[in-house]
């Protein structure tokens, strides 16, 4: 039996709790949030005890019934308590963006590589069927070879704990908080991103809308669009690949999200649905059984703190070219802000 710990009662501590109360072989030992109110609420809907704070749930619940501490906090504050994990010996599974910069995130995984634990970033994108079915279709040649993709999420502008969204310091607005899970899906299906392009709303605007549009070129050739919106009602993703043989096209909108379309037979029929039965489990649920999984086997995991830290990098790069107007190239060290 794993014990876990879960930090932070919001929108994702609630996800992740709720998962945890349900999980076979896992006990949710204790909720810890600042706003004491939440944390009980969530505690008494999981069966667990609530704390005001870290500190007080270590204390008393004794650091030999901690395996595995779950940081689902504002991103500002990941870096802070994935250290306090990791002092303790306990592994760690920390909800994305892994943090605010390239710099934190490498400390933060290098810090746990040296304290001996593991540490787990959440990029549940990976776990949703119908991305990993488009991926399944990808890998087996359905689309042939891949040349131009679209993606894109959206909906109403996110109000969290002090509304700390509209703090672009803070959040890195929806470029950073959001298209980062198109980023490290996409580097997952056709490799590593060389040149980034990005345009958004940034800073032009209230503060309560935000959108980006960001042109990233794989080393493959592959050429892919990604947007983001805050600005709009009702939330979706999409998505769509497009290749020599086929094309994929997913849009969470629609009855018949994900469709499969062959070029030789494109002209003659509107695309055939690819069936997927209703999932008995969420996507959040999936990652977070695979996450320990790993933990109790050792494996390897599907997404790992590596593939968090570079998915940041195209965050940032995307956000340093809306800054220069430039295309940003990203190399092996650190974005390169460069005019061709």
């Amino acid at each position: 039996m794993l014990q876990v710990l879960v930090i932070g009662a919001g929108t994702m501590g609630r996800a992740h709790a709720s998962a945890y109360a349900s999980m076979p072989g896992v006990e949710l030992i204790g909720i810890a949030d600042i706003r004491m109110e939440k944390a009980q609420q969530l505690a008494e809907k999981c069966g667990t005890r609530a704390y005001s704070s870290f500190e007080d749930a270590v204390s008393d619940l004794g650091t030999e019934r901690i395996n595995v501490i779950d940081v689902c906090l504002p991103t500002p504050l990941h870096k802070n308590y994935v250290v306090k994990a990791a002092d303790i010996g306990k592994h760690v599974i920390c909800e994305k963006p892994l943090a605010r910069s390239e710099e934190d995130a490498r400390f933060m995984i290098d810090y746990c590589q040296g304290k001996g634990v593991r540490l787990f970033v959440g990029h549940v994108l990976r776990f949703f069927p119908e991305y990993v079915k488009a991926k399944s279709i990808l890998d087996q040649g359905g689309i042939g070879k891949p040349a131009v993709i679209r993606a894109g999420r959206g909906g109403g502008y996110p109000i969290g704990w002090n509304h700390w969204y509209s703090d672009f310091g803070a959040s890195g607005g929806i470029t950073l908080d959001a298209m980062i899970h198109d980023f490290d899906y996409l580097r997952w299906c056709f490799g590593e991103v060389e040149r980034v392009y990005a345009k958004g709303l940034h800073g032009r605007h209230q503060a309560q809308l935000d959108y980006a549009l960001v042109t990233l070129r794989f080393r493959s050739g592959v050429i892919a669009h990604v947007e983001g919106t805050w600005a709009h009602e009702g939330f979706s993703m999409n998505l769509e690949m497009a290749g020599t043989k086929g094309i994929i096209d997913y849009d969470s909108a629609k009855d018949s999200p994900l469709l499969f379309k062959t070029r030789s037979n494109a002209a003659t029929i509107p695309g055939v649905a690819v069936p997927e039965s209703p999932l008995a489990r969420s996507p959040y649920y999936r990652e977070l059984e695979h996450f320990i999984s790993c933990i109790r086997d050792g494996s390897e995991p599907i997404v790992s703190a590596e593939d968090a830290y570079e998915a940041l990098r195209i965050s940032l790069a995307a956000l340093a070219s809306m800054d220069s107007g430039e295309p940003v190239l990203i190399d092996n060290t650190t974005p390169v802000i460069t005019s061709t």
